[in-house]
Formats: structure tokens, sequence, C-alpha cells
């Protein structure tokens, strides 16, 4: 299963749903497929999909998915990388009217250059061979420096006082 995932800002995300829904259609996508598609005013054709969605049935189809779809928003990406898993991310951009800026395109280009593990989509048509690329690549899980960061501070506070 394919999960996509446009998160909860308020300009529709049409772009890179109406480019699933195509794939699918065309049979370049043979995955089933489910968008959670927000404020888009695209309705998907041939993709199972629902507006919004509750944190848990996200958690649950990050689970599921063997591809996962996400717009630049950190808080979907990074949920994904939790879970194990590289997310193909398609930052909104602004001279496409998904954003107000281009704060999603300048932030995950970053991050990808800095060897996230994060794959960065600018180009809706490069969306096909992105997909095709993750089903066949196996990554090592990501590892966080969070509990090690926090044990560091730790003991650093406790060294203080």
């Amino acid at each position: 299963m394919i999960f996509v995932t446009v998160g909860t800002h308020e300009q529709p995300f049409n772009r890179l749903i109406q480019k699933v829904d195509q794939l699918k259609s065309q049979n370049k996508i043979t995955d089933e497929v489910f968008i959670q598609i927000g404020y888009s005013t695209y309705l998907p054709q041939n993709c199972r999909y629902e507006k919004f969605i509750s944190p848990a049935k996200m958690q649950v189809l990050i689970h599921q998915a063997a591809v996962i779809i996400t717009h630049g928003g950190p808080s979907s990406f990074i949920e994904v990388i939790r879970q194990g898993k590289t997310p193909i991310v398609v930052p909104r951009q602004a001279k496409f009217n998904e954003h107000v800026n281009n704060h999603q395109l300048i932030f995950c280009t970053e991050l990808q250059k800095r060897d996230f593990p994060i794959k960065v989509v600018t180009n809706i048509e490069d969306l096909a061979e992105a997909i095709r690329a993750e089903k066949d690549t196996e990554h090592p899980k990501f590892r966080s420096n969070n509990q090690r960061f926090n044990q560091n501070l730790e003991t650093l506070v406790r060294q203080l006082f």
C-alpha cells in the first residue's frame, strides 16, 4: 500500500493528489493507495481517500504502507522516520499557491543535503521514479540521538548543581 498525506494546511495541495491519482489510473502505481487530502479540492477517482484522519489512524497507515508520500511539514515526515521508514517528501510551493512561501522546499532540501533520511521530490514529474526507487531500496533504520542528547544534558545539569 502507498499512503499519501498532505497535512492540515488550509491551502489545497491538488498538484500532489492529482499526480498520484493519474499514476494510479495509468497503472504506473499498481499498489492500493490511500490519500489524506485535507483541504484539497481535487477528489481522487482511482484512490481511496479521506479529508482528515486521526493521529492514531495515521500511525496505522504509516505502519502498513510500503511507501509513504508526505508534504514538507516536519510533523508528518518525522513520524514516518520514527517508524523506521524513509518518506518521499513533496514540499508545498508558493508558485502553485500551495503555501504562503517556500519554507517547506527550503527546509526539506537542506535536510536532504545533510543526509537526513528523506527523499525530496521538487518536480512532480519525478514522483513515479521516486516511488519505484523507494520500493526497490532497503534503508537502514534511522537512529535518533534524542536519548543520548537528553542523557548528556542531564549529566551536565547535575554537574552544574
